[in-house]
């Protein structure tokens, strides 16, 4: 118990650790992902006979929100307007997008699969003539459906 190896399985993971793989490419560095949630839309039936006055409620359709990803502008990086770009009529460039939480040793903890994932939203920097911030830029994409696993 002195290693600490036993206490390693009840502290949370930090969320400031973590991956995101962009279909093909092994590794994207982002700064900052938001948006990972999943929820099951609410059906409430009552039939004429009911005894009681309220109704029943079952689980209906999955929903998935938007997931929001920032990174530093660097120096002849555009992923996110080459993909955007491939946006033509109802052509779209659909890819998976894995985002994982890591423990100490860069394992994978956690696991948040989004499928058939597309560009909807590219949002640039501001920029300030008197800022001494780091230039972000985020993309906003929409996906299908999610898959969460835990190691």
């Amino acid at each position: 118990m002195g290693d600490g190896s036993v206490q390693d399985n009840i502290w949370p993971l930090p969320k400031f650790y973590f991956s995101v793989k962009w279909g093909s490419d092994t590794a994207v560095n982002f700064q900052e992902v938001t948006g990972l949630e999943t929820e099951t839309q609410i059906i409430e039936y009552r039939h004429g006979n009911s005894k009681t006055f309220s109704p029943i409620k079952m689980p209906g359709l999955a929903k998935v929100g938007n997931v929001t990803m920032k990174k530093g502008i660097f120096v002849n990086d555009n992923k996110f307007w080459d993909w955007y770009d491939k946006i033509k009529l109802n052509t779209i460039a659909r890819i998976t997008v894995i985002v994982s939480l890591l423990d100490q040793t860069g394992a994978p903890k956690m696991t948040w699969t989004l499928n058939n994932a597309w560009p909807t939203k590219i949002t640039g920097t501001d920029l300030k003539s008197d800022g001494n911030e780091v230039a972000v830029e985020s993309i906003e994409i929409a996906y299908e459906t999610i898959a969460i696993a835990a190691a």
